[in-house]
C-alpha cells in the first residue's frame, strides 16, 4: 500500500510527522505500508517553482493514496496566481479526477463543553458533508478581470456544472446515505441561480435509483443558518463546490475546533487524498502547538476508504479518543483543568494509545 506524503507547508510538516508515527505503529504491527516524501505547495514553489512539480505529481499518481498537509504562508501572497500554493492542491485534484470531498463533522462527547453551541445541541452530532471537488466557480471558464462598456475594471468569474458532474456526486451523495440514517439533503440556491436549478433536477433524477432514501432540499443561505440552529437535524448533506467549502468549514467549529475535522478526496475507484480541514497556520508554524488529531483521523480515513483496512482505521479513532478522554489537549482544545500538551506531546499520546 503506497503513500505518497506531501508535508505542504506551515504547520503541515508537524502535524504530517504525528500521523506518520501512527501509521508506524501500524507498520511494526504487520500492516504493508510504504510512505514516500515530496514537495507541493509553498515547499513546492521553492524547491522547483511550482506548487505541484512534476516529480510530486508522478508520485502521487503512482501512488494508491496522498496524506497532505496544508499550503500557503504569506510569503508566498505576492506570487502570481498560477505559482500560489493553494493552486497545488486545486491541480492534484482535478489530475487525479478526485471528484468526492468527504468531511465528517462528527462530536467526540469529550469536546461537547469546547463546541461553540450548547452541548445539548452538539452531543450525538455526526454529519457527513460530501463536496463536489472538480467543478463550480474554482474551475469554470471563462474567468478573468476586463474593462467594462463603462470603462471600469472588474473581475469575473463562471459558476459551470455539467450533468455527468452532478450525476456522479449524488450517487456518492445516496450511496453514503444509504450506509448510514437513508436522509440525504441537498444544497443549492436554487431560488437565484440557474446552475442550482439544474443541480436540483439532476439530484432529484438520481434519487429515483434511491426510493429508500429520503431526498430533502434546502437553499445554501438556510443550511447555513441550520447547522447552528439544529444540527443533528442533518446527517449526509451533498452539495457544490463552492457552498460545500463554506459549509464544512462552519461544520467544523460545531466540533469544538477545527483542528479534529478530518477530510478524504476520492475518485471514482476510492483512490483517495486525505488532509486536515484547516489550514497551514503560518502564525503557530515552528511553535509546536497545533492540534494534529486532524490528519491522524484523515489518515484513519485513508486506511477505511481507500484501503478498507477498517480494523487499523478504527484503531487510530479509538486512540484519539482515548488521549482525549484521559484529558490530553492542544491549545485549540484547552480547557480549564485538562492537560494541555504540545503538538508531538499529542501525537506520543496516541501512539501510545494504539498500544
Amino acid at each position: 500500500m503506497k503513500i505518497a506524503v506531501l508535508a505542504g507547508d506551515g504547520i503541515g510538516p508537524e502535524i504530517i510527522a504525528q500521523a506518520m508515527k501512527a501509521l508506524d505503529v501500524l507498520k511494526r504491527d504487520g500492516l504493508q505500508l510504504e510512505l514516500e516524501e515530496a514537495p507541493y505547495g509553498g515547499a513546492g514553489y521553492d524547491a522547483a517553482g511550482d506548487p505541484l512539480p512534476e516529480a510530486t505529481l508522478k508520485l502521487a499518481r503512482a501512488a494508491d493514496a496522498v496524506l497532505c498537509g496544508a499550503v500557503g504562508g504569506p510569503q508566498y501572497d505576492a506570487l502570481p496566481r498560477e505559482k500560489r500554493p493553494e493552486q497545488g492542491i486545486l491541480r492534484i485534484r482535478k489530475e487525479l479526477q478526485l471528484f468526492a470531498n468527504l468531511r465528517p463533522a462528527m462530536l467526540f462527547d469529550e469536546l461537547a463543553s469546547a463546541s461553540s453551541l450548547k452541548p445539548e445541541l452538539v452531543i450525538g452530532l455526526d454529519i457527513l458533508i460530501l463536496r463536489e471537488l472538480t467543478g463550480d466557480i474554482y474551475f469554470g471558464e471563462p474567468r478573468g478581470r476586463r474593462i467594462n462598456a463603462r470603462g471600469e475594471q472588474e473581475g469575473y468569474d463562471t459558476m459551470l456544472y455539467s450533468e455527468p458532474e452532478i450525476r456522479r456526486i449524488a450517487d456518492v451523495g445516496f450511496q453514503a446515505a444509504m450506509k448510514r440514517s437513508r436522509k440525504l439533503t441537498s444544497v443549492d440556491k436554487e431560488n437565484v441561480l440557474e446552475t442550482s436549478r439544474f443541480w436540483r433536477e439532476v439530484v432529484k433524477d438520481v434519487a429515483k435509483k434511491y426510493p429508500e432514501v429520503e431526498l430533502s432540499h434546502m437553499y445554501v443561505d438556510n443550511a447555513a443558518m441550520q447547522l447552528v440552529r439544529k444540527p443533528k437535524q442533518f446527517d449526509v448533506i451533498v452539495t457544490g463546490n463552492m457552498f460545500g467549502d463554506i459549509l464544512s468549514d462552519e461544520a467544523s467549529m460545531l466540533t469544538g475546533s477545527i483542528g479534529m475535522l478530518p477530510s478524504a478526496s476520492l475518485d471514482a475507484n476510492n483512490k483517495g487524498l486525505y488532509e486536515p480541514a484547516h489550514g497551514s497556520a503560518p502564525d503557530i508554524a515552528g511553535k509546536n502547538i497545533a492540534n494534529p488529531l486532524a490528519t491522524i483521523l484523515s489518515a484513519a480515513m485513508m486506511l477505511r476508504y481507500t484501503f478498507n483496512q477498517e480494523e487499523a482505521a478504527r484503531r487510530i479513532e479509538a486512540a484519539v479518543k482515548k488521549v482525549l478522554a484521559q484529558g490530553y489537549r492542544t491549545a485549540d482544545i484547552y480547557e480549564t483543568e485538562m492537560r494541555r500538551v504540545s503538538t508531538t506531546e499529542m501525537g506520543d499520546a496516541v501512539v501510545a494509545a494504539m498500544g
